[in-house]
């Protein structure tokens, strides 16, 4: 279900499609239900149902899993009434298994437990025990049969009382779910179609229903503002941070920590704080992160050292750093950048579409982009190579054991040949030969006894 509103988000944006941990609350809940094994999932959209349904197709376009099936609740009447428009999408075979979109943690063991307890004949409802159960439907037994959920304004004193609640996540089979959905009405406090009052209608009915009870609040927890948001994305981030130290890897600080996408880490990781991963990293033995670094979708080898405050990320191309690495402080790879072992990317270097053989340095304020660079070489402070012409790149190739003197520009398609000395200064426009110098830069002109201009009296 991704059809509420979301006012109390205070937000142009639909309330399933905030992020957390970088990704729409809603595509969590999506892809969950494709650790089911689930053959399609229904998406019941209503506000800014559009932009849901496009955010969804564009990402399940990139990565196919379950198929997609969209239906609109338009108006928004209840959670009874949102499920009565997925009815035609509904197999009668099928095991119907209802999430909502703002719950975006519940793991897929816990379904699993839940279809289980289902076993294609019963109403299976996934409820938690709150010590303050304000606000949630109440869970009425009758021994340890459940016999109704009561929504909070619907209940008396008594039934307040109780502190075992619904979730909002039941699994039920579609050849029931069917006719008690049509059996509905909003003869309540809210003038609502609820979806809980199929309880009272199985139990009519002779069906069992049965309550699988969890003590995880973090997997039922649901976002209704900012500061709900922000509650769970750090509770989230703590467990992944207790997840990774439990693997080995030393966190500085676990609360300190952001987590947004997959991180593989060998043995001796050590990750200092307020550091991002994003999309798909790989860390080897023995990589140190420094403080503050924002790194995604890249692999770094056993041994690297990335120094403070650098970023990295590779979007689709990737990026590699090779054993023995040393990159940073205030380093930047970008899309492309291919590192052999023992480079050395220093401050203020930004590396682009590039590859770096083994033991090359560019350590300090310099460029490469689309460039190739030879083992052992030194590209000095200063450095850039002109790649981009104003229509189309270029690519500078640096063979091994070249040495470029500061302030040098390359301008590309340009190759400078191995063993090679660049001096100081130059601008080089044309492919150098192995073991050349190349100098091309104005003469140097000095007068003796100059004499600056000086300042004018001003003038009333």
């Amino acid at each position: 279900m991704a059809a509420g509103k979301g006012t109390r988000m205070k937000s142009r944006l639909p309330k399933v499609l905030q992020r957390l941990a970088g990704v729409p609350l809603v595509q969590h809940v999506l892809h969950t239900a494709a650790q089911l094994q689930a053959r399609s999932a229904v998406v019941i959209t209503g506000h800014g149902a559009a932009e849901v349904e496009a955010s969804l197709t564009a990402s399940a376009a990139s990565s196919p899993s379950t198929a997609l099936q969209f239906v609109r609740q338009e108006p928004q009447l209840g959670t009874g009434h949102a499920v009565q428009q997925a009815v035609p999408a509904l197999a009668d075979d099928g095991l119907v298994v209802i999430l909502s979109g703002d719950v975006p943690l519940t793991q897929a063991d816990t379904l699993q437990a839940l279809i289980a307890a289902s076993a294609g004949t019963r109403l299976a409802l996934l409820t938690i025990e709150f010590a303050d159960p304000t606000g949630y439907g109440r869970i009425v037994r009758d021994g340890a049969q459940v016999k109704a959920i009561v929504e909070h304004k619907d209940a008396s004193e008594a039934q307040r009382a109780l502190r075992e609640v619904y979730s909002g996540i039941m699994a039920v089979p579609a050849r029931l779910l069917k006719p008690w959905l049509a059996r509905l009405d909003n003869q309540n406090a809210q003038g609502e179609y609820y979806l809980t009052d199929i309880v009272k209608f199985a139990v009519a009915d002779g069906v069992e229903v049965v309550a699988h009870t969890i003590q995880d609040a973090l997997q039922v927890a649901g976002i209704n503002s900012p500061l709900q948001l922000a509650e769970l994305e750090r509770a989230h981030q703590l467990r992944q941070a207790h997840a990774l130290m439990a693997q080995g890897v030393r966190l500085q600080d676990p609360a300190r920590f952001d987590l947004r996408g997959q991180l593989d880490c060998g043995q001796d990781v050590e990750i200092d704080v307020n550091c991002i991963f994003d999309g798909r990293v790989s860390l080897g033995e023995g990589v140190r992160v420094g403080a503050n670094c924002v790194i995604a979708n890249c692999s770094i080898a056993a041994g690297a050292v990335i120094h403070p405050f650098t970023h990295i990320d590779g979007e689709k191309l990737g990026v590699s750093v090779g054993e023995g690495a040393l990159i940073g402080p205030f380093a930047r790879l970008r899309p492309g950048a291919q590192l052999a072992a023992e480079v050395h990317i220093g401050n203020f270097v930004e590396v682009k579409n590039s590859t770096l053989a083994k033991g090359a340095k560019a350590n300090h304020l310099a460029y490469l982009g689309d460039a190739t660079v030879g083992e052992r070489v030194n590209y000095g402070a200063g450095s850039i190579t002109a790649n981009y012409d104003g229509a189309n790149k270029h690519r500078t190739v640096i063979e091994a054991d070249v040495h470029i003197g500061s302030n040098s520009v390359l301008i590309a398609p340009v190759t400078i040949g191995a063993g090679g000395t660049v001096g100081g200064g130059s601008t080089i426009t044309k492919s150098t030969e192995p073991g050349a110098l190349s100098v091309a830069r104005g003469k140097q002109l000095s007068l003796a006894n100059w004499k600056r201009p000086e300042k004018k009296p001003k003038t009333n």
